[in-house]
């Protein structure tokens, strides 16, 4: 049956693009991995790749077309053997068979995985733990990941006069990944502060302003841009309690996108996880959640120390139940289990928690009951609640998408091999990414992350299994 290609997204918050350019013509041969179009939005131009081999049939969307849907079907490619009078039947590929570019829009990030649709009904040790910080009873609202962020950072600024944001584009474009939205309309420009592109500077300034008695809220429009800041997070802000003998405090968040998003290749896409949680005197935080990223940001904006607030791109445009209180504030440096079991421990953090959560459930069809611990916060790292888990089951895996060597993963482990040695039946395990730089291929790309098979392979392998 002949595939469709639907227009792809270039980020979470893309819902159209233009369709600048097609590379191939109808009837020329395609094979996966080539390049058959180009698109562009007012940020960025990106090929899109096929994903399938055969024939291109049909261009359904001529190139010069402006504002085309994400999902819009824009070309058909028939397979061998089928000519133009099979166009007819063409059907639309699942998410994974479109041109691969960047994660699917909001509408299609909770689509169920077809896998999912078939999957046995949960057995009862598999219910997500309750959270400890949300009172019984309480009514829960279902917001998406960047409602979540800004409905955190409004409450904290109605709150308290001296919280400010700042930085590239948070005010008058609402914010790149739109996480800003409507802060600009009910604060004014002296709160919400639109930068030059200098991140040196404007961190500069952020801290400045934390040591004379402020509490910044400066916004990286993507963590691998920080690095142009990093003498100021880590030599200005994290050592001056200590350097001044506890004089002079910086209340100060750095918040923004880490790590992998969707073909934005080796520069854009690293995981700083592991750099900032070695650094005394920074507090790192990186949540799954919607109602973890709410809780915990107003706790970082309230604590008196820097804080580097660890998000992924990814998730942005993903939902979840947040609870409706007046102030939900989440303590830092406490993990939670958010899936009890009694055969194996996996921990991760952030977008980690996607291959963990859907690995637990793979598992589970096996007989295989596993724990699931999302850290949420990597300094300071909640060692009792891993060490707890690990005397239960046993066994633990660890997963997360940067790199092994000196990672959160390897922290972890040690900390088990420490406190826990004579409980484990099986050594530590690590799920990471892979050791390169990522590629900027979709299927290379792929390759180069965790994925839920590696997890179930390496719980089953400390299992035994």
């Amino acid at each position: 049956m002949p595939i469709q290609v639907l227009m792809p997204a270039l980020s979470p918050t893309m819902e159209k693009g233009n369709l600048a350019k097609w590379l191939k013509k109808e009837g020329e041969t395609i094979k996966s991995g080539d390049v058959i179009a180009e698109i562009e939005t007012d940020k960025a131009t990106m090929e899109v790749e096929a994903t399938d081999e055969g024939t291109l049939g049909k261009i359904l969307i001529p190139e010069g077309t402006a504002d085309v849907a994400v999902n819009t079907p824009i070309a058909t490619i028939l397979a061998d053997g089928e000519s133009a009078a099979d166009l007819g039947k063409a059907s639309a590929p699942a998410p994974a068979k479109a041109a691969e570019s960047a994660p699917p829009a909001e509408a299609k990030a909770e689509a169920p995985q077809p896998k999912a649709e078939k999957a046995p009904a949960a057995p009862p040790a598999a219910v997500a733990e309750p959270d400890p910080e949300v009172p019984a009873g309480t009514e829960m609202i279902t917001q998406t990941i960047r409602e979540a962020l800004r409905d955190a950072m409004a409450e904290e600024m109605r709150r308290d006069p001296d919280v400010f944001i700042m930085g590239e584009e948070v005010a008058e474009y609402q914010g790149a990944y739109k996480v800003t939205q409507g802060l600009l309309q009910e604060f004014g420009a002296r709160r919400v502060i639109d930068t030059p592109i200098t991140e040196h500077g404007f961190a500069g300034v952020g801290v400045g302003a934390a040591m004379s008695g402020l509490k910044p809220v400066v916004e990286f429009m993507t963590f691998n841009f920080a690095m142009q800041a990093i003498d100021q997070i880590i030599n200005s802000a994290a050592k001056t309690l200590y350097m001044s003998g506890g004089q002079m405090g910086c209340s100060i968040v750095f918040r923004g996108p880490n790590g992998a998003a969707a073909r934005v290749a080796a520069q854009h896409s690293q995981d700083y996880s592991a750099w900032y949680s070695q650094i005394p005197g920074l507090k790192v935080i990186a949540p799954f959640s919607a109602a973890d990223y709410k809780g915990l940001l107003k706790a970082a904006i309230r604590d008196p120390n820097p804080v580097i607030f660890l998000e992924n791109e990814v998730l942005y445009g993903h939902t979840g139940e947040v609870p409706k209180l007046d102030d939900y504030v989440i303590p830092i440096g406490k993990a939670r289990i958010v899936r009890s079991g009694k055969d194996v421990t996996l921990i991760s953090w952030s977008n980690g928690m996607t291959y963990a959560l859907k690995a637990a459930d793979e598992l589970a069809k096996e007989g295989i009951e596993a724990e699931v611990i999302d850290l949420r916060t990597l300094r300071p790292m909640d060692t009792e609640t891993i060490v707890n888990s690990v005397k239960k089951t046993g066994r633990a895996v660890t997963v997360e998408e940067g790199w092994q060597q000196s990672g959160v993963g390897a922290e972890v482990a040690a900390r088990i091999m420490e406190q826990a040695f004579d409980y484990l039946d099986a050594p530590v395990a690590r799920v990471s990414g892979k050791d390169v730089p990522m590629p900027y291929a979709a299927n290379l790309e792929k390759l180069a992350l965790p994925s839920v098979a590696e997890v179930v392979a390496a719980a089953k392998a400390v299992s035994y299994r």
